[in-house]
């Protein structure tokens, strides 16, 4: 540190890259250990940066990157949404079913790339910028799921009826990306989901995270 820099916004920076190194998140214990600082300095720290969307904390406390980070750059999005739609286009034409690239934000899930099928008589109507909890939803259930790593889960999650009558829902979620937490899916209007969507959704979630490293 000089004279002329901040150590206040050196530590927030600290923060947040410590935060992006980790798929997991960090607790207030553990990045007041990483930053050599006490608990009080690093709340300080998360409640402004949270402030600002930069930083977002999960019902267990663990501090996460947030989508404001993505919000900084006006370019980002438009270049996330770019590096996903070959796969998205890919999956929608193959399973006949309306893909989706999902983020979260906050405790919601927003999506932010979508890519109906060319050939089907009717789909479901699914448009960017959508949004509904994490909780319902398969693109939603993907993340939490992929949060806690539970044993034999099959990599992703299929759903019916949560967001709307009659549609059902395939998602994986993207892995090994750093600092991003989302999910790939499709939704189709049906009683059940063929069993190869399942594999297949794991397929294109496994091309995005790729195309986004």
């Amino acid at each position: 540190m000089t004279a002329e820099t901040s150590q206040t916004l050196d530590r927030g920076l600290r923060v947040l890259k410590l935060l992006a190194d980790t798929d997991h998140g960090l607790t207030v214990t553990e990045l007041s250990h990483k930053l050599g600082v006490n608990r009080t300095v690093v709340y300080r720290l998360l409640a402004t940066l949270e402030q600002h969307a930069l930083v977002r904390r999960d019902l267990g406390g663990r501090a996460r990157v947030g989508l404001g980070v993505l919000r900084l750059g006006r370019q980002v999005h438009p270049l996330v949404r770019e590096a996903a739609m070959p796969a998205l286009r890919s999956l929608a034409e193959d399973i006949g079913a309306t893909a989706h690239l999902t983020l979260v934000d906050g405790a919601e899930a927003l999506a932010v790339a979508v890519v109906e099928p060319s050939w089907t008589d009717y789909h479901v109507a699914y448009r960017a910028g959508f949004r509904h909890p994490l909780d319902r939803g398969a693109a939603g259930r993907a993340i939490l799921a992929a949060r806690q790593k539970t044993p034999g889960d099959p990599g992703y999650t299929l759903t019916h009826g949560e967001l709307e009558t009659g549609a059902c829902g395939a998602a994986a979620p993207l892995v090994g990306v750093t600092g991003v937490e989302g999910s790939v899916g499709v939704v189709m209007l049906a009683d059940v989901v063929p069993e190869r969507v399942g594999t297949r959704v794991v397929e294109a979630a496994r091309e995005v995270a790729e195309a986004l490293r």
